[in-house]
């Protein structure tokens, strides 16, 4: 198995399962309340980031690879979107603000060279 890297030991999905982690954290730390009107959509986008990589990748045509690495960058920029609106709103700090908006910052750089790498 030469070349075959496997899921585990790509660094977008291990940075986008990393993103999850800190996710949750935040979104387990919500009132009911909260989850429903925020907190559901915030955690869904941001595990779609690794779920699409993680389908993507067991596909096996490049095109369709690519199709589910371009719907993780949408969630990306979902998440970017909720993050933003957590910390407009209170839910966190600006500390955690930060620490999640870099970190989807450098997945989102990361994400864009995996898929130009990935289009052979």
């Amino acid at each position: 198995m030469g070349g075959y890297i496997r899921l585990g030991n790509l660094e977008v999905y291990r940075i986008s399962v990393e993103l999850s982690r800190k996710g949750w954290k935040i979104y387990s730390q919500m009132n009911w309340e909260r989850k429903r009107i925020i907190g559901d959509q915030f955690i869904r986008a941001v595990d779609s980031i690794g779920a699409n990589v993680a389908e993507g990748y067991g596909r096996f045509h490049y095109l369709d690879k690519i199709k589910f690495y371009y719907n993780a960058r949408a969630s990306l920029l979902e998440a970017k979107h909720w993050v933003l609106l957590l910390k407009e709103r209170e839910i966190i700090s600006q500390e955690i603000f930060q620490d999640l908006i870099q970190g989807l910052n450098n997945l989102h750089q990361k994400l864009n060279v995996f898929i130009r790498s990935s289009r052979h």
